[in-house]
């Protein structure tokens, strides 16, 4: 009887987080349509609501760890649902994404992605995409601000492995950006599919930057273990263990 009513919950919550896009949008949208701060700052209230929400309607606390980047960087993070992406855009002053490019046209989200200068990416035209987005770096044609990438290219759930693709190497060796690891255990609360979210606290934590001028082999070797190592930490922290994948 408790999971349902916990159930019925998350269904609320997920409902109601959902409404809450459009409304949110629509508010700031003359600020948002003139100046770029006015997407910014729906993005912010955006996110900071839903964490605000999950805590108090399914018990889901979060909590970011580690200095938050501010300057220009690259921030490259492990990726297991909808919520780390909530979480690190409620904290970076300007971020902007490498995502997938059906999100495009997605209403509200879309037009604001767009916005603040994430870059789409189509399956299979990966690559094309990274060139576009390093030469738009290089010539100051993209908003200042902190790239999000995620080195496995999806979400992965707790437990899984899986690669690390070149990307995120490649954009640290042609920007000359520090890149700054992220590691999460969000996935035992919120999964990558389904309704049901599980009470705990769910955590981000930025760790030490990997400064410029590795080579793309140094830096993927340190960006890999950095964020495993700290997101099994953080999810065994939780409660997590790998037979409950």
């Amino acid at each position: 009887m408790a999971k349902a009513f916990r159930w019925v919950r998350s269904l609320l919550f997920i409902i109601q987080m959902y409404l809450m896009m459009p409304v949110l949008g629509l508010l700031y949208l003359p600020w948002a349509l003139f100046d770029r701060r006015g997407a910014y700052a729906a993005i912010h209230a955006y996110c900071k609501w839903v964490r605000w929400t999950a805590g108090w309607m399914v018990g889901l606390k979060t909590e970011i760890r580690g200095p938050v980047p501010v300057d220009e960087v690259i921030i490259a993070s492990k990726h297991q649902s909808f919520l780390d992406i909530i979480m690190i855009a409620s904290v970076i002053p300007r971020p902007k994404y490498i995502m997938k490019a059906s999100l495009r046209f997605t209403p509200v989200l879309g037009w604001y992605a767009s916005r603040i200068g994430c870059v789409p990416v189509e399956r299979g035209r990966r690559a094309e995409a990274m060139r576009k987005m390093i030469q738009e770096v290089k010539h100051g044609d993209a908003p200042a601000g902190q790239l999000v990438i995620y080195p496995q290219g999806t979400r992965v759930a707790p437990g899984v492995d899986a690669p690390y693709k070149v990307g995120a190497g490649v954009l640290y060796r042609e920007t000359g950006q520090p890149c700054v690891p992220a590691a999460t255990n969000v996935g035992v609360f919120w999964p990558r599919h389904g309704i049901y979210r599980k009470p705990g606290l769910a955590v981000v934590e930025f760790l030490d930057p990997i400064p410029p001028g590795a080579s793309v082999d140094s830096m993927m070797k340190v960006l890999k273990e950095s964020v495993e190592t700290r997101s099994d930490a953080l999810m065994a922290e939780a409660g997590f263990r790998k037979t409950d994948s």
